[in-house]
């Protein structure tokens, strides 16, 4: 029995729950003293610009902690592999957020306001530059140093020195820099802090190419390289239509009349573009710099946070999501060469083989997690995300900062188990996102014979042919245009 607890706002480890219940009493017990280190009750909104951290809270305490043991396969079931999809950690904004951010720093800049929080805005340092431009923050350095870690610790057999010595672990990365580098912290946290490997000299640096992050766009970008999803999608204006039409709507202009009358900046200067930007230099200050207080904070209350993510889970469900079919269906190598791992192992354990490649690390962005979770089913909704659907936005399943924050990670396990009621053996896999276990969509349980997921899943793995899905016929892109 999973020890999850599903809400319509998140699932959450029991051991998560009793942590935070005794820390929520340590509070309130000892008043005042506890609340400077309280996260503002915008932190889990920010969509993909979310800590890791809002997702399993208990790692604000204790950064190494792992709690799902309890909720794994028993001793008959030995883990043969490991295979994941993680996005990089913490970064900086991208060049565009931090020209837009400049932008409405400088409308500040010339309000007359006398208002406290203007003042602070006024004064506040610009520190961004263009140069950092999305690459990975020392947090995110972190995020992956104690990501690996945990799973380490969650799977001690297959993280062994051993292992690691002989390449048995395939270290593979998106080229982005935030990828790579986040694909190095990762393997720095196995080494040293989980392994408790010395450094590397001069005459140990030989024959460790094969733990060095390998670059594959083909896999981590491969939106980038399906034509008819560039066509359709990217560079289709009309494509985003329902974020344009919630841009323009009630709930938004609502906020930015708002923010209008806080800064005393004529609505006329402002669009949702800047509002949300603003927003997210709240996320940036909590998630790099750890700052809890910051004047772009206040700007917002909870309503409005409500309001802003919404705007980004609108633009990641029709551009990464189920909005269109060849979002997710320009996922499919990678979802293929997932089970190709998972195949391989299979086939091997069966020849009483040691398993070639028993860790597969691969390390993207929200934009390579997104569409292989579509794929598979997994968070839709009933009713497609639109524009006038504000108000059941707290109940739906798509939410981009529950899914998708920073270092979020899709992990497939693969179990070779001995039946003890017969001379039987079986192979079993369960799913953890964000090392929380992850119902299966089509029978919601956390486990499933591999051989049953093979079976639910063909379709995708026997029909889905990347270069027929993603080829833009002239008649198609002639109708686009």
């Amino acid at each position: 029995m999973s020890s999850i607890l599903y809400t319509s706002r998140k699932y959450v480890p029991k051991a998560a729950q009793i942590l935070l219940i005794s820390v929520t009493w340590f509070c309130s017990a000892r008043g005042h003293e506890c609340a400077i280190n309280e996260p503002p009750k915008l932190a889990s909104y920010f969509g993909t610009k979310t800590r890791y951290e809002e997702v399993n809270p208990f790692l604000l305490t204790n950064p190494l902690l792992v709690t799902r043991k309890e909720d794994l396969l028993p001793n008959t079931c030995t883990p043969l592999q490991i295979v994941s999809v993680i996005r990089h950690g913490t970064r900086y904004p991208t060049e565009k957020q931090i020209k837009k951010l400049k932008k409405m720093y400088s409308l500040i800049k010339e309000s007359t306001s006398n208002s406290e929080l203007v003042k602070e805005l006024q004064n506040w340092n610009l520190w961004y530059d263009d140069w950092m431009d999305g690459q990975l923050v020392k947090k995110g350095e972190e995020d992956m140093k104690n990501l690996a870690y945990r799973l380490a610790s969650l799977f001690p057999s297959l993280f062994t020195s051993d292992k690691f010595h002989k390449c048995k672990m395939s270290f593979i990365t998106s080229s982005k820099h935030r990828c790579v580098d986040s694909t190095k912290a990762f393997i720095n946290g196995l080494a040293h802090t989980y392994l408790k490997l010395p450094p590397p000299t001069e005459d140990t640096l030989e024959n460790v190419s094969c733990r060095e992050p390998v670059v594959n766009d083909t896999l981590m970008r491969f939106f980038d390289h399906c034509e008819k999803f560039v066509a359709q999608v990217e560079e289709n204006d009309t494509a985003m239509y329902e974020v344009d039409k919630f841009k323009e709507g009630p709930e938004m202009k609502r906020v930015l009349r708002k923010i209008s009358n806080l800064l005393s900046i004529p609505e006329r200067e402002l669009n949702a573009d800047l509002i949300q930007v603003a927003f997210f230099s709240c996320s940036f200050e909590l998630a790099i710099n750890n700052v809890v207080n910051a004047p772009w904070c206040r700007l917002f209350d909870e309503e409005d946070a409500k309001v802003l993510e919404y705007l980004n889970d609108l633009k990641q469900y029709w551009k990464r999501g189920y909005g269109f079919d060849i979002n997710s269906r320009s996922s499919c190598n990678l979802f293929q060469h997932i089970f190709q791992h998972l195949d391989n192992a299979v086939s091997e354990s069966k020849r009483s083989q040691q398993i070639s490649t028993p860790v597969v690390m691969q390390f993207g962005h929200a934009e390579t997690l997104l569409p292989l979770l579509a794929l598979m089913g997994l968070f839709k909704d009933e009713k497609p995300l639109m524009a006038d659907n504000f108000s059941t936005h707290m109940e739906q399943k798509f939410r981009s900062g529950r899914i998708v924050p920073y270092a979020s990670n899709l992990v497939f396990v693969l179990y070779h188990c001995d039946l003890a009621r017969s001379s039987e053996e079986e192979y079993q896999v369960q799913m953890l996102l964000n090392e929380n276990l992850l119902p299966f969509p089509h029978s919601q349980e956390s486990v499933c014979l591999f051989e049953d997921l093979r079976k639910q899943y063909s379709h995708l793995l026997n029909s889905c042919h990347v270069k027929d899905e993603c080829q833009l016929t002239k008649v198609a892109h002639e109708e686009e245009l």
